[in-house]
Parts: structure tokens; sequence; C-alpha cells
């Protein structure tokens, strides 16, 4: 007997389930599981395969193709699943599924440690470490993936695996990259590293129409940072909010962003340079604690309030090509909200074989993503069309890999961009994917077929 919650349309609490990320999928589910733990997501896993019900999983919710929602079918909620566990002397931490990182980052920097995690807090932990799971850490200590010891996972057959080197590791290579398709994370252990409570943080904003000389020192800068730096940049709009500067109120801007993973005072002075690149709109680069920098990006991605689609790519250098291409068009975004960024890659993520997890980009030094968002329905044609377009320009240019936690979805099927994600990992998913699902009742992720 289920624990948690069950619910269906008319009962109370349905529509206080945790929303998804992507107002575009709100879904509309048969019957919602609130897991209060491991026993109930086998009850709820076991009863949707007999009952032959599409399931959804929402850890997090906050899967950029609307994957964590689902139209009739069941919903398995991992929301109440949140508990963090750190060994502190061990160095490492045990996450529920439904946590988000902003849980994790509570816990463990009580303690001055660092799990690799996202850019915003708000992100789902299990959701974003099996797809690879790039943060604010990523060039010191790589990937969340990377970082991944175990994990266990209830699996199609109902049954509950431990996934880690020396148990399945078949499973536990998967798992790191491969989504979910495999089974659902109930929990996951990562390794920690000493990093916090507060570090060096340079937050820098440039007006709109300087992008391509901002990018152009942003790269030459970031050719000779050290690994301890982290950053990207990028072009978008927000809206008056008590959380971000009055100057870029409703303003078109270049933000720079980077942490530094090491001496705070040394950090501020590597980061420097990054807030003399023009004269900014404003200037929130501070020593501050970590926490607040994963929230620091929070306005950016608000939940539930923004329709999204997302195309990313992977390129070995950022050109003056490729900035030509996107400060024209960052300047005349699909939609205000759309986000054009840069992120700086390289650094721990690159000292990986690429066959050594599903992630197989390993040698990009940057990835550009193209993040559509809107709030106005009838916009969705224009705004995913636009995406698109800038998309492939810079596409032509790059490795020909996407990162799968940046892939929306709109006429798609779920297994786009699955074959360039994974490249010559996907036939070595496949095998696993037979092994442990073969029937393909984890379909709702980055779809990798059991055939």
């Amino acid at each position: 007997m289920i624990r948690g919650d069950v619910l269906t349309r008319d009962d109370p609490g349905f529509d206080a389930v945790r929303v998804p990320y992507n107002a575009m999928y709100p879904g509309d589910p048969a019957i919602v599981v609130q897991a209060s733990g491991t026993a109930d997501v086998v009850d709820a896993v076991n009863f949707a395969r007999e009952h032959g019900l599409l399931v959804a999983v929402r850890g997090g919710g906050h899967s950029i193709a609307g994957l964590s929602s689902v139209d009739g079918g069941m919903l398995i909620d991992l929301a109440a699943m949140n508990g963090v566990v750190v060994d502190p002397e061990a160095r490492t931490v045990i996450v529920e599924g439904g946590a988000l990182w902003g849980d994790v980052d509570r816990e463990t920097q009580a303690f001055g440690l660092v799990a690799p995690g996202g850019i915003v807090s708000d992100t789902g932990v299990a959701g974003l470490t099996l797809g690879g799971g790039e943060g604010w850490v990523r060039r010191k200590y790589g990937l969340s993936c990377d970082s991944l010891l175990s994990a266990q996972l209830v699996c199609a057959d109902g049954e509950v695996r431990t996934a880690s080197s020396d148990v399945n590791p078949d499973l536990y290579w998967g798992i790191r990259g491969g989504g979910g398709n495999f089974g659902i994370a109930t929990s996951l252990t990562f390794r920690l590293y000493e990093h916090g409570p507060m570090n060096a943080f340079a937050g820098v904003f440039y007006p709109a129409d300087q992008a391509a000389d901002v990018w152009r020192k942003f790269r030459d800068w970031a050719a000779t940072a050290p690994n301890e730096v982290t950053a990207l940049s990028g072009c978008t709009t927000l809206p008056a909010s008590e959380n971000t500067p009055p100057e870029i109120h409703n303003t078109p801007f270049i933000v720079v962003g980077a942490v530094y993973a090491g001496d705070p005072e040394e950090g501020m002075t590597v980061l420097q340079p990054l807030r003399e690149f023009g004269t900014p709109l404003a200037d929130i680069s501070q020593i501050m604690p970590f926490g607040g920098v994963q929230q620091a990006f929070d306005e950016f991605y608000a939940r539930g309030t923004l329709r999204s689609y997302w195309k990313s790519t992977f390129v070995d250098e950022l050109t003056d090509e490729i900035i030509d291409i996107l400060a024209p068009r960052a300047q005349n975004r699909g939609s205000i909200r759309t986000f054009v960024v840069l992120f700086l890659m390289g650094g721990a993520i690159n000292e990986v074989a690429a066959e050594d997890t599903p992630y197989g980009e390993r040698d990009a030094n940057w990835m550009v993503s193209i993040d559509g968002n809107w709030e106005d329905p009838a916009e969705d044609d224009k705004v995913i069309a636009w995406v698109r377009e800038t998309w492939s320009q810079v596409h032509e240019l790059g490795t020909g890999s996407v990162y799968l936690n940046f892939t929306g979805i709109a006429d798609e099927d779920a297994d786009v961009g699955v074959d360039s994600g994974h490249g010559a990992n996907l036939e070595r998913l496949v095998a696993i994917k037979q092994k442990y699902d073969p029937d393909n009742l984890f379909r709702l992720n980055n779809n990798i077929s059991p055939s």
C-alpha cells in the first residue's frame, strides 16, 4: 500500500503538485503518486506496468522538453523525497530523488563542501545528474555525473537496484549521462569537494548593444583562465524584481557571470578583468556565499511562468565567425526573455575520456545554448523558429554534439538529439536499455530505444 498521497483530478491537492518548469507542458495526468519513499515508487511502477500506463517522473520538474509531465497516464512525483544527508568525514552526500540543488547546497555548505550541481537552485538533482550536469564549479570538479558514486534505482520490473562501480557497473555507466532511461533514481550519492561557504563571484551587466565587443573580450580572457574559474555570458532582458539591480529592469543586457573555486580574495583578482570590458549597467561582483551564487540566476528561469524551447551545441572555439552570428541575433531575439548563452567548458570536464560516461562531449571548450523563453502561447511558432534558425547557424560550425538537458521538444520525437548527444556511446546505451527496460516503460525522457 502506497503511504504517500495518490491523487486524481477531483482530489484536493491535485492542483498543488509541484509544477514543472516549462509552462508549455503543465500536464494533465490521470493519476499522481506523491511517493514518500522508495517502496512507494516500487508500487507505483508495478501498477503502471501492469495497467499499461504511460509514466512521467517528476524529480525537480525542470525538464526543458516537458518530459516530467504527462497527459493521462501516471505522474510519479518525488517532491516529498528531498532529504539530504552529508558525511563530512567521508566527504560524501546522499540525496533523495526529489531534492533540488538548493536543498543540497543548504546542507553541504554547512561543512564548506560542494557537490558539482547546476546554475540555479531550483533545478532537480536527479534529472540534471542523469543527463550530465553542468554547474558553477564544472571546470574545477567536473560535471555532476562525474562525482556520482552510486545511485539507487527502481527499474522497470519493480526491482530496486544499486548502481555503482562495484554493483551493476553497466547500469552505473549508463546513468552518468544516459538520462532517465533505465529507472527512477530514488537516491544518489556524490563525492564532495572543499568549496565555500564564501567564494569569489563576478556578476557584471553590460548594455546588449555591446555584445560583440564583450564576447570577444570574454573569449580572449577565458583562453588564459585557470580551471578554478567557471564562467558564462549571455544576453537577455528581465522584468523588474527586488532580486535584481534596478539598472537592468526591462533593459536588454549582456551578463558575465563567474565563480572562482579557491581562495576568495585571490579569486576576486582573477575575475577583475570581467568587470572592465566596458562601462557596466550594474556590477554585483563580490565575495559572497556559494548558496547565494546558486540563487543569483533563479530570476532568469522562474518555474511555471515561461514557455521554453532550447537548443544547445558545442564548439571547439568561440570564433569571430560564431560571435558575428550570435551578437546581432542576440540583440534581435525572438522574444525579450530569450537567453543566448555562452558557457565556458573545458577544464576538469575534458579530463574524462568520452567513452568513460555516456556524456560524450569531452573535448569542446564552449557550449552555446539558445534558450527560447516567452510567455504568450501565440508566440510559440515564432520563437521556436527563431531558436532553430539561430542554433542551426552555430551548430554547423561546432562539434556536432548537443547537451540533452538543454534540448527542447515541440513537434519532435522524444529521441531528438539522442544520437548526437551520445555519439559513439549510443550502441552501448541501447544494450543497457534492452537489459533493464526492454519494453521501454520509461520513455518520457531523452529516449533510447531498446532494440
